[in-house]
């Protein structure tokens, strides 16, 4: 009997065979993306833009202390592009289902989780190379960081774990509304408010009393205020990179479970 055979036959494969079907995933969708070189360039656009934006148009107008305000600017935007390219995620696998691509997915002998799995990996990956790409420019306009390199690479773990958790929120959505139109609407309607009633881009002092008390329990703001304690020791690490973590743990056993679900029934 062949090794294919005998996965159809079996109702529940083992780790070591989860994990593998994960990685083909992921590098089908690697190879997909690798393949669309205008969409590589459009995803690092946006970031870029609001860099600039704010750094040279909006950033005199901003105060923030005694921190330049390009160094105060620099992890709010790395956490903002790093939620943005959690977006994706759902995005594609709404493209995807209405492909037909999943169901087919579904045809085959490999975990069921694979799927989710090796697409949420994917995107992390590129979410690697779009945060190389982001520090590259933020170096070009000022950026500063002087935080020992295991601090500053501290920083960058964390702001990848939380894009990672935020592709699971995203998938959810991508696979419950079914369609890349809406997937992308949708996504951009919860993105906003979390990103922009933040302390990414402003001190959250400056805020209204209602607002700011949003911003300061936002996980965007709890995330943005360790990457800057880490990067340019601007605040105290510790209680922000402890509430981030809370965070995204309590994300995953929300998002996960219910992601799967919405892509068995999808």
């Amino acid at each position: 009997m062949s090794a294919v055979a005998d996965r159809a036959e079996r109702s529940r494969l083992t780790l070591a065979e989860t994990i593998a079907d994960s990685r083909v995933m992921a590098v089908r969708q690697l190879r997909k993306v690798m393949r669309k070189p205008v969409f590589i360039v459009f995803a690092f656009v946006q970031p870029v833009m609001f860099v600039l934006l704010f750094r040279y148009v909006f950033g005199g107008a901003i105060n923030t202390g005694g921190v330049d305000y390009v160094n105060f600017l620099m992890p709010g935007i790395i956490v903002q592009t790093a939620v943005f390219g959690a977006l994706m995620t759902g995005i594609g696998l709404s493209e995807d289902l209405n492909a037909g691509a999943i169901d087919r997915f579904r045809s085959l002998p490999i975990a069921r989780s694979a799927v989710l799995v090796g697409r949420t990996a994917a995107d992390a990956v590129m979410n690697v190379l779009t945060l190389g790409v982001m520090l590259l420019v933020g170096f070009a306009v000022g950026f500063r960081p002087d935080e020992p390199v295991w601090s500053i690479a501290l920083a960058l773990l964390l702001v990848l774990g939380f894009s990672y958790v935020f592709s699971w929120i995203s998938a959810f959505i991508g696979l419950a509304v079914r369609d890349p139109e809406t997937a992308q609407s949708a996504g951009f309607i919860w993105v906003f408010p979390l990103t922009f009633a933040s302390s990414a881009f402003v001190p959250t002092e400056s805020m209204p009393g209602v607002v700011q008390a949003f911003a300061d329990v936002n996980p965007v703001s709890l995330a943005v205020d360790a990457a800057r304690a880490l990067t340019i020791g601007y605040g105290d690490a510790l209680g922000p990179a402890l509430g981030t973590l809370a965070w995204l743990a309590g994300l995953l056993v929300v998002f996960v479970p219910l992601a799967v679900r919405a892509f068995r029934r999808a």
